[in-house]
């Protein structure tokens, strides 16, 4: 049986897995779903001020330390493929599996922003206008949406490079086009032998839209 470690993206808790889990659950296999720092209810002002992207890595690591997983699937949805890439580097060979649910892939040295496009940029500097540290959720959403620590869409990934993860995938939700900044990511990685990509005909939050078909995904392996 497996072990899926399920990370939310931007302004998201570990409720945005709550359609998934039950599914992967039912099967058989172990799932832990994490909200990061700065993004849980209590969180003080200079929690969210403080967090980047080392701090949600550490998020990843601590769960995997505390439950003593080796050879887990971890699951980044959007933002948070750039939260599992620096904790697979980080992981010391316990990540078997990487799964980008419509998600930054970063290379060594690149960002959120400078990852993102224009759309998402725009909206990541007018949500943390009235702060400058936290970035409110766009308008409309699940009421649970918390504001996100600006610092995290900021710094600059490092990456080793090892120890490679065994497999690598990559989810390409095509259904808003209009918008996505990943169409240019889904070409490269189709290019890449190392990557397997998959398409699944629904909006960027496929886990609620589309629970079942990312499950079926999940549990291919």
């Amino acid at each position: 049986m497996a072990t899926f470690v399920l990370v939310p993206g931007g302004w998201k808790g570990s409720w945005a897995y709550e359609a998934v889990i039950p599914l992967l659950e039912r099967a058989g296999h172990t799932v832990h779903a994490l909200t990061l720092t700065g993004l849980r209810p209590d969180d003080d002002n200079a929690t969210v001020a403080t967090a980047n992207l080392d701090t949600h890595a550490d998020d990843v690591l601590r769960l995997l330390d505390r439950a003593r997983v080796t050879g887990a699937t971890l699951v980044g949805h959007s933002y948070a493929g750039m939260v599992i890439a620096a904790a697979a580097d980080r992981a010391e060979g316990r990540i078997s599996r990487l799964v980008h649910l419509d998600a930054f892939v970063p290379r060594d040295g690149e960002s959120w922003w400078s990852s993102a496009n224009e759309y998402f940029r725009e909206m990541i500097a007018a949500g943390a206008a009235s702060t400058g540290y936290a970035v409110r959720p766009p308008d409309g959403g699940d009421p649970r949406r918390r504001p996100h620590p600006l610092a995290s869409f900021l710094q600059t990934i490092r990456l080793t490079g090892a120890p490679q993860v065994p497999r690598r995938e990559f989810v390409y939700c095509s259904g808003w086009e209009d918008r996505t900044p990943f169409a240019e990511l889904r070409t490269r990685l189709q290019a890449d032998p190392e990557w397997q990509v998959h398409d699944l005909p629904t909006g960027h939050d496929a886990m609620r839209e589309a629970p079942e078909a990312v499950a079926a995904l999940l549990l291919d392996g």
